[in-house]
C-alpha cells in the first residue's frame, strides 16, 4: 500500500503541472499533424482542374473522376489564368483544362484532347501525368461505352453515359498489384503511419526524461527524507516512483495509439506485437526518467538539458527521417540508442506486417535497454535516497 501511495503522490504532482501536460498531450498530437500531413503529399499529386461551371454530364463525370482517384488531391480552378498561375508557384504539379466544348465532342465521332498543364522544371510532372491518364482513362471507357450503345440501339448519349456509369460501379473490377518477391520495405508507411509510431517513440523518452524533474524536486523540498523518517524503506519509494513513471508512459503511449486510430486511421500492425512493444518502450522510457531524477542536480537541468537529449536521440535513432536514407556509418551508430530499435520494430509491424515473432529480437534488445537503464536508475536513486537518509 505505501508503494502504491508513492505512486500515486508522483502521478498527481505530475498532472497537475500544466505544462508536463501541455509536452504529454497537446504537443505530440499537433507535431503528429503536422508530418503526417507534410508526408502524406509524397504519395499523392497535386492537380488542378479547370472546368466551366455550368458545363455538362461529361465534364461534371470527369471532374468527379479526377476528385475521387486516391493518387491525386484535386482542386478545381475558376479559370485558367489563376490555374497558371498555381502552376508557376509549385501550388500544383499539373492542370488539366477541360474543353467547354468537352460535352459536344464526347458525343460525337472522333477522338477528344484533353490538355494537360505542367511546370518545365517539375521533377514529378511526368508522374502526375501519369497518374491523371490513369484517371481519365476510366472516364474515357465510360464514353465509349455510352458511344457504343448509343451506336447500337440509339437513345440520348447523357442517358447512355449514365448507364455506363451504373454499369461501371455495379461490375466487380479487375485490380493489379504489384509485388516485389523477398522486398522488404526500411521505411514506415507514408502519412500519419509516418508520423505517429515515431512520434510516440520520440515524445515518450523525452516526457519521461523531463518528469525526472519531479525527484530532483522531491529531494530538494525535503519529501524523501520525511518519508524516511516515516519510516518507509528506500526500496518502496525506488519502486513507487518506477511505477509512477511506468503508468504516466503507459498513459501516454494508449493516448498517442488511440489519437492515431481513431482520428487519423493508422493501423498498428498485429495487436500482440503492438502491445508488447508499447509496454517495453514505456520501460525504456521509465529506467530514462528515473535515472535523469537521480542524475540531475536541479529541476532546471533536468528541463533544459533532457529534452535536448531526448530529441538528439530521436534524431540520431530515426524518428525525424528513415535511417535507410543515411549512410552506413551513421546507420550504424544511430542503432547504438535505443530509439533505432524501437523505429525498426514499428516499421517491421506496419511497413512489412510482421507479427510478434518478427519482432521478438527487437524486443529482447529493447528489454535488455529498459533493464539496464532501470539497474543503473535503481542504484543512483537509492544512493541519493541514502544520503538523503
Amino acid at each position: 500500500m505505501r508503494i502504491l501511495a508513492v505512486t500515486r503522490a508522483t502521478v498527481v504532482r505530475i498532472a497537475r503541472d500544466r505544462g508536463a501536460l501541455f509536452f504529454m498531450v497537446l504537443l505530440p498530437v499537433a507535431i503528429i499533424v503536422v508530418i503526417g500531413v507534410t508526408v502524406r503529399g509524397f504519395d499523392q499529386f497535386r492537380v488542378g482542374v479547370v472546368a466551366a461551371a455550368d458545363a455538362g454530364p461529361v465534364t461534371r463525370d470527369l471532374v468527379t473522376t479526377l476528385t475521387d482517384d486516391p493518387a491525386l488531391r484535386t482542386h478545381v480552378y475558376p479559370d485558367q489564368s489563376t490555374a497558371r498561375t498555381a502552376l508557376r508557384r509549385s501550388e500544383t504539379d499539373a492542370v488539366v483544362v477541360v474543353p467547354a466544348t468537352l460535352d459536344r465532342q464526347a458525343a460525337g465521332p472522333g477522338t477528344v484532347t484533353l490538355p494537360i498543364l505542367v511546370a518545365p522544371s517539375a521533377t514529378n510532372a511526368q508522374a502526375a501525368v501519369a497518374a491523371v491518364e490513369s484517371a481519365v482513362a476510366d472516364h474515357a471507357g465510360r464514353v465509349q461505352a455510352a458511344r457504343f450503345t448509343v451506336a447500337e440501339t440509339g437513345g440520348a448519349f447523357d442517358s447512355r453515359l449514365g448507364l455506363a456509369a451504373r454499369t461501371a460501379a455495379a461490375t466487380p473490377s479487375v485490380s493489379v498489384t504489384q509485388r516485389t518477391v523477398n522486398g522488404q520495405s526500411s521505411y514506415l508507411p507514408l502519412g500519419y503511419s509516418y508520423s505517429t509510431p515515431t512520434m510516440l517513440v520520440l515524445f515518450v523518452f523525452i516526457n519521461a526524461v523531463s518528469n525526472g524533474a519531479s525527484i530532483v524536486q522531491n529531494r530538494q523540498s525535503g519529501v524523501y527524507s520525511r518519508a524516511l523518517a516515516a519510516p518507509v524503506g528506500a526500496g518502496t519509494l525506488v519502486l513507487g516512483e518506477t511505477l509512477a513513471y511506468l503508468s504516466l508512459a503507459l498513459v501516454q503511449s494508449a493516448l498517442i495509439v488511440s489519437v492515431g486510430a481513431l482520428a487519423f486511421g493508422v493501423s498498428w500492425g498485429a495487436p500482440a506485437a503492438a502491445l508488447a512493444l508499447v509496454g517495453v518502450w514505456a520501460l525504456v522510457g521509465t529506467g530514462a526518467g528515473l535515472l535523469a531524477g537521480a542524475l540531475f542536480r536541479t529541476p532546471e537541468q533536468v528541463h533544459s538539458i533532457g529534452p535536448a537529449v531526448g530529441i538528439t536521440l530521436g534524431m540520431l535513432g530515426g524518428c525525424m527521417w528513415p535511417l535507410a536514407i543515411v549512410p552506413a556509418w551513421l546507420r550504424a551508430a544511430g542503432h547504438v540508442v535505443p530509439q533505432s530499435w524501437a523505429v525498426d520494430s514499428w516499421t517491421e509491424l506496419l511497413s512489412r506486417h510482421g507479427g510478434l515473432h518478427a519482432v521478438l529480437g527487437y524486443l529482447v534488445i529493447l528489454t535488455a535497454y529498459a533493464a539496464g537503464l532501470l539497474l543503473l536508475a535503481t542504484l543512483a536513486l537509492r544512493r541519493r535516497l541514502a544520503s538523503v537518509g
